[in-house]
């Protein structure tokens, strides 16, 4: 298989995978979210999604934020919903 090397391409991959550890995870979103401690609580499916993400696209892409800014996207701001001191 070869590795993705378009950065869009690499987005729309890094979207898929989070979106499906957020939807494999809804409690721990909602948990993460209310307590403020998103990341601790899905670290683990994150460092997974990460690893995932890494393991298909080129080297110079998986340096670049763009599974960050995935994170951000799809997990976060579509958390706003969520009853949140942090909001």
């Amino acid at each position: 298989m070869s590795l993705i090397d378009n950065r869009d391409q690499a987005r729309r991959l890094a979207r898929a995978i989070v979106s499906d550890v957020a939807i494999y995870n809804r409690e721990k979103v909602e948990e993460g979210i209310k307590n403020d401690n998103i990341f601790e609580v899905l670290g683990e499916q994150l460092a997974e999604g990460r690893e995932h993400f890494n393991s298909r696209v080129t080297e110079e892409i998986a340096a670049s934020n763009v599974f960050d800014i995935a994170v951000v996207d799809v997990l976060i701001k579509r958390a706003g919903k969520i009853e949140s001191f942090i909001w």
